[in-house]
């Protein structure tokens, strides 16, 4: 009886730990699989279109490469899971990989307004900003790492000093950039704005950054 009773304690409290550890634990697996949507959305390196209810065919065919938009079947069913709400808001998401270096984003364009926020892994924001606050109206943002920016902030090439440099303390995650479009006039002009983004690895070389001076030849 004792045995018995003993068993039925212990299930009843590893059961209620149980319960406790999965509550803690899902906020982490729901942020994550933010993370693993935008992911499913298509290849690192650029931005990918969001439908929004009203505009869902507009939004399919940026740019007019609709093939490289729509990654499958699968990359499809995500953009529905993650379907912008707001009829009048165009959104496009971009996985940050800082594997092979910091990641640019840039996007310009004659829009009424234009966000973006930067999300680590886990969904957690580590920089937001709207044209509001940019310093020529364009979106221009630099992402590295905290090891990595310094040396750029040291010597900063001539085509990054309107940038804004933003670390990002994990190798990767992912931003999302929003643009508004009040009126049907204004979609095309979206359009282009979130086709024409850039969400790629900064290269210094393709950047018109000078290189350093060979030493003098003593000689």
């Amino acid at each position: 009886m004792v045995r018995l009773f003993h068993a039925i304690l212990t299930g009843l409290v590893g059961a209620a730990l149980l319960h406790v550890v999965i509550i803690l634990a899902l906020p982490h697996f729901v942020k994550a699989d933010a993370y693993r949507r935008v992911e499913a959305l298509g290849p690192s390196g650029r931005f990918h279109p969001l439908a929004g209810a009203r505009e869902a065919g507009t939004l399919r065919g940026l740019a007019g490469d609709r093939g490289a938009l729509d990654a499958g079947a699968s990359g499809n069913a995500v953009r529905e899971q993650l379907v912008s709400d707001d009829p009048f808001m165009s959104v496009a998401a971009c996985i940050v990989s800082l594997e092979n270096g910091p990641v640019r984003l840039y996007a310009d364009g004659d829009v009424p307004f234009w966000s973006v926020a930067i999300y680590d892994r886990n969904s957690n924001e580590i920089y937001s900003m709207s044209d509001r606050t940019a310093v020529t109206g364009a979106l221009d943002i630099l992402i590295g790492t905290p090891a990595a920016l310094p040396a750029i902030r040291k010597a900063l090439p001539p085509d990054l000093a309107q940038s804004i440099l933003v670390e990002m303390p994990e190798s990767g995650g992912y931003a999302v950039l929003r643009a508004l479009s009040p009126t049907p006039s204004y979609r095309p002009d979206v359009a282009d704005f979130l086709g024409g983004a850039e969400c790629g690895t900064w290269k210094p070389e393709a950047s018109g950054a000078a290189p350093a001076e060979a030493p003098a030849d003593p000689g």
